[in-house]
């Protein structure tokens, strides 16, 4: 139960940006458009403050725009991709400068944020090739993967785990470590909590969840590995850490997520947080979980990059 009232009017505004969001994938009459939706939904998340101590740049990422993210105090060479969520349809940088600029002051590292492409315009796999790209160009600057990780929240979470796949099959050198937030795992939706959790979530409902992933799948199935990374080769992956709201819809298939990279020998830490709802990080400044949440995800993604440093 959310009892901040603050939290709860702004996940109340976070719900409210999306309301026309269904009528509008399904043709019927809307007031706006897709593109004011979504830009509409970018000042909503960017209504969540920027830390102080930070510098926001804009970059291009090999044909990617980008967003980097520099605390004061940096570790020289200690970088994060950050995914954006969104169902890979609305979302961007430009509203993720609060959470970015968060974790950038918590890991003491530069944070790059891709605009990846957005569906329907551009469905699966495109979005997620796009961020492999982003990711590509930093190692052809020069920079030790052994010093970069990857997080992301809802389809950004999902797609840390799918990007990582992606590389690997490619023969790209993989990052010390991932890090899932509330991640949008399995687009069939098979969870139990797709179910038991109906009216507890604040944000998502299943019906709405189907309609984002028809959209963004186009032709594909939900089963694609690459749009559910529960169905994915994920062997030879680097430590993950999976954070999910017990609140979630999600719950269930990040659940199933951490369990499939724990068989496929993949290191893997999965925290479930009691009341939480979808990437209550975005919260930080104002819910002591979010805050908390965030400083446990950089202990993590440190730790895991220390140790890569010293693995020969």
């Amino acid at each position: 139960m959310i009892t901040n009232p603050l939290v709860a009017q702004r996940l109340k505004a976070w719900a409210d940006s999306l309301i026309e969001l269904a009528p509008i994938l399904r043709g019927e009459k809307a007031t706006v458009s897709l593109d004011e939706l979504r830009a509409n939904y970018i000042k909503m998340l960017a209504a969540h403050p920027t830390p102080q101590g930070v510098s926001i740049e804009q970059v291009d990422m090999g044909g990617i725009p980008g967003t980097v993210v520099t605390p004061e105090d940096v570790v020289p060479g200690r970088i994060l991709v950050y995914i954006h969520g969104g169902a890979y349809i609305i979302g961007a940088a430009a509203g993720y400068h609060g959470l970015a600029g968060n974790f950038a002051k918590a890991l003491k590292a530069k944070v790059y944020l891709p605009d990846y492409r957005l569906a329907p315009e551009h469905p699966c796999p495109t979005p997620i090739e796009d961020c492999l790209q982003a990711y590509r160009w930093l190692l052809a600057q020069g920079n030790d993967p052994k010093s970069i990780v990857i997080s992301g929240d809802s389809a950004g979470g999902a797609t840390t785990v799918s990007m990582m796949v992606m590389a690997r099959n490619a023969g790209v050198p993989l990052p010390a470590a991932g890090a899932a937030i509330s991640p949008w795992a399995n687009l069939e939706h098979s969870g139990m909590s797709m179910m038991n959790r109906e009216g507890l979530d604040p944000l998502n409902t299943k019906a709405g969840l189907d309609l984002l992933a028809r959209t963004f799948l186009g032709n594909a199935l939900p089963n694609t590995p690459e749009a559910s990374p529960v169905f994915a080769d994920v062997r030879g992956l680097p430590p993950i850490l999976i954070q999910i709201g017990e609140n979630e819809l999600m719950l269930s298939d990040a659940m199933r997520l951490a369990t499939h990279l724990g068989e496929n020998r993949v290191r893997v830490t999965l925290e479930v947080w009691p009341e939480m709802f979808h990437v209550w990080h975005m919260y930080a400044a104002i819910l002591p979980e979010g805050r908390a949440a965030i400083e446990g995800a950089a202990a993590f993604l440190e730790n895991a990059m220390v140790t890569a440093t010293l693995t020969p």
